[in-house]
């Protein structure tokens, strides 16, 4: 069984437009994911990218309504919305600052899925699984 990572919005983002921060064997790991078993992505992620091209400290190469909609398809991410249980696990979540980042663990951990992430801050955190690609 394999077991499908949740992305952080920075992973997502630099998965979707190849960016060398994400290392080559991750992309290809995330490529290879079958169709039943592609990444999940919390749904914040979408509102978060929008955040991020508003302050400009993200270019996208076509319109952000085109991008989203292309980088958020089922062939791509499984996206999870804010369910009563993962809100209820981010409520709990005070050692994290930032809205988005405890809604992005709380799911991590309500899914039980690894969570691909290079945020200092959740890492520190230790509270969520960090995926690993597999050999």
């Amino acid at each position: 069984m394999i077991d499908a990572p949740l992305l952080d919005t920075h992973a997502w983002v630099w998965w979707i437009l190849e960016d060398p921060r994400l290392d080559r064997t991750g992309a290809q790991r995330l490529d290879a994911l079958g169709v039943d078993e592609r990444p999940y992505l919390a749904d914040i992620s979408l509102w978060e990218v929008a955040m991020l091209v508003d302050k400009r400290r993200l270019e996208l190469p076509v319109p952000l309504p085109e991008w989203l909609e292309h980088a958020s398809q089922p062939r791509s991410v499984r996206v999870i919305p804010i369910s009563a249980a993962i809100a209820a696990e981010a409520h709990a979540m005070r050692v994290l600052r930032d809205p988005a980042d405890r809604l992005i663990v709380a799911s991590s951990r309500v899914l039980d899925a690894p969570l691909l992430t290079y945020d200092h801050s959740i890492v520190r955190s230790r509270l969520c699984r960090r995926w690993t690609p597999p050999a």
